[in-house]
């Protein structure tokens, strides 16, 4: 189940630079904030057919859930505005290899201190091994 699961987030980072290579262009022909909206409006399209045809009808209410839990409906439009404006300037991969740098390091310390309600995970010399060759790929990649 792991493996499955390892390979489904691998297809998912995959997707990731497909909407970046697909949010420069059109930020650049109608804005970046544009683009922004019309990426999350096309995904709150598909989401709400899922939920119509897949969601439990008897899950809790929205509303009662605490509300730190939606800081996400704010960082995925920042996330997006930044993948819209980066991919044109600095390309794809160096856009990429930014964000899983950044992701990495904040997930490292989430992990290292439990936060967020995640499983304590104590960073370790191969964690931070990682971290170490995703920055050197970060450096390989803006010296190319």
């Amino acid at each position: 189940m792991q493996l499955i699961l390892i390979l489904l987030v691998i297809a998912g980072g995959m997707g990731l630079s497909v909407e970046a290579g697909l949010l420069g262009p059109l930020g650049q022909q109608v804005g970046d904030l544009w683009a922004t909206f019309s990426i999350f409006g096309v995904g709150a399209a598909l989401t709400f057919l899922l939920m119509l045809f897949f969601s439990p009808r008897n899950s809790p209410s929205f509303f009662a859930q605490p509300g730190w839990q939606l800081l996400g409906g704010i960082l995925g439009p920042v996330y997006v505005v930044i993948l819209t404006i980066a991919t044109p300037a600095i390309g794809i991969a160096m856009t990429m290899i930014g964000i899983l740098a950044g992701q990495v390091f904040k997930s490292l310390i989430i992990d290292h201190y439990g936060l967020l309600g995640a499983p304590h995970r104590r960073i370790d010399t191969k964690r931070i091994i990682a971290l170490v060759f995703i920055i050197a790929a970060l450096i390989l990649v803006a010296q190319g």
